[in-house]
């Protein structure tokens, strides 16, 4: 026969260990939503980086391009960068490219570099490696810079050699580092397959 003080003891006992086990399943449950909560706000706060971007431009080649981010641009490299704040109101009204929406570009001028704007004429290091548009496929003034830009530490020249409607540094001028996300390397390409490496 149970006596009545272990009948009350063993009860107690299970409603404390059903308690413990409660609190143990909402800490749990609030540890989970805090983590999640503080994952929506840092990707709120600082936005994840793209791995892959779909390039639908003419300048560089239509199609799926994989992300390398953190390597220190060289010249010759595709990467993927963001159109300097500037000019970035001006892109998306244009239709352009969307604000958002990173470009795929080579890097042809580096710290050290310096960039020369003449009329529609740009130079590197005084050799001529470009032709820029007065006016878009529209109609509508270029954005125009002049004179020489000394790239210093942190400064990018971005250019696509041979396409003169490439929204580019001709058009814009130096690109920050901070606006670069990474390395492009094409994976998939819609045409011609071609791949740049």
């Amino acid at each position: 026969m149970i006596r009545r003080e272990d009948f009350v003891l063993r009860t107690w006992g299970d409603a404390l260990r059903q308690s413990r086990a409660r609190r143990r399943r909402l800490v749990r449950r609030a540890a989970m939503i805090a983590g999640l909560a503080g994952l929506v706000a840092s990707s709120i706060v600082a936005p994840p980086l793209p791995r892959l971007v779909w390039n639908v431009t003419a300048s560089a080649p239509t199609g799926l391009y994989s992300v390398t981010p953190g390597t220190l641009p060289a010249p010759g490299d595709l990467v993927i960068a963001r159109v300097p704040e500037t000019m970035r109101t001006l892109a998306a009204e244009r239709h352009y490219i969307p604000a958002n929406v990173p470009l795929v570009k080579r890097v042809t001028g580096v710290p050290g570099d310096t960039i020369c704007a003449s009329g529609t004429a740009i130079f590197i290091n005084d050799r001529s490696v470009a032709d820029r548009l007065a006016v878009d496929g529209h109609g509508r003034t270029m954005p125009r810079w002049s004179g020489c830009l000394h790239l210093r530490d942190g400064d990018y020249f971005l250019l696509m050699p041979g396409t003169s409607a490439s929204f580019d540094g001709r058009y814009f001028g130096i690109t920050r580092r901070t606006d670069i996300i990474g390395r492009a390397h094409l994976i998939w390409a819609t045409s011609d397959g071609s791949r740049h490496e």
